[in-house]
Formats: structure tokens, sequence, C-alpha cells
């Protein structure tokens, strides 16, 4: 089982703390940022940040669904951390300021792959797959907080 990973980042018109404030929002700015692939979303628990519990349906491809529950955690200033209950997938979100009123939005995906042929096919196409998903939410967040 080999280690998978997906990294999209965007550099956003806003500075760090309001792009941040925006993606700790769970209970409000976040989901409106999620594009089609995301369904069910349900705030489960706090909702701003470190404590929330959130609920989503993942649909990468039209035959891959993935159920998460995710924790959030906020190990570090400008980074949240989203660790899925019923998989080995964490999703890191890094806010770092990149000049005069911009920010740099980093999203990285780790998972435990499969393994044998079907982990050299996840390894080869999920990366690009998911990386295109994230891509999709940073511009609908840079839409949010450029405005």
């Amino acid at each position: 089982m080999a280690q998978v990973e997906a990294t999209t980042e965007r550099i956003i018109a806003a500075d760090a703390e309001t792009v941040f404030d925006a993606l700790a929002d769970y209970s409000g700015t976040r989901a409106k940022l999620l594009p089609e692939h995301f369904s069910e979303y349900e705030v489960r628990e706090g909702g701003d940040g470190e404590g929330t519990l959130v609920h989503w349906k993942l649909q990468a491809t039209s035959k891959r669904v993935r159920d998460c529950l995710l924790e959030v955690t906020e190990p570090t200033d400008g980074q949240l951390v989203e660790k899925d209950r019923n998989s080995s997938m964490v999703t890191t979100w890094t806010v770092t300021p990149a000049g005069e009123g911009k920010s740099r939005a980093v999203v990285t995906t780790v998972w435990n792959g499969a393994g044998g042929i079907g982990g050299f096919f996840e390894k080869t196409f999920a990366p690009k797959g998911l990386g295109r998903i994230y891509d999709a939410v940073l511009a609908e967040l840079a839409d949010e907080v450029e405005k």
C-alpha cells in the first residue's frame, strides 16, 4: 500500500487572515465553495475551525464515492487539518501571506492507496482528479474573498 498525495495551490488577492477565516467557516462559507463533487454536506459539531466535525460525500469519479467524516484541527497558525474518521485520508489547508494584500492557499491530501494494479492506477490518476476538484474549491474561495 503506497501513500497517494494530491496538492494544488492558488494565489488569492486577499490577506491570509481573511482567506483562512473563510476556509475555517464550515457552518457558512465552506459549503458555498464546494463543487458538484461534494454532496450531503453537514456540520455535526462546532463549525468554525478547530473542533469542527463535518460530513460530506466526495465523488471523485463516476464510480468512486468516499463517505467522509472529518475532524478539524488547527495545529499551527494558518493551517487546517481535516482527518477522515472513515479512512486514512488527511487534507491539510495552509494559508500564508504572499505579498501586499495577497495570500497563498495550498491544499494537500494524502491517503494510503490500494495495492497491485489498482494501486498503480490510483497513484497515477487520483492526484490529478483530486487536484482538479480542489482547484475548483480554491477558485470559488478566491471569488468569495476577493469581492
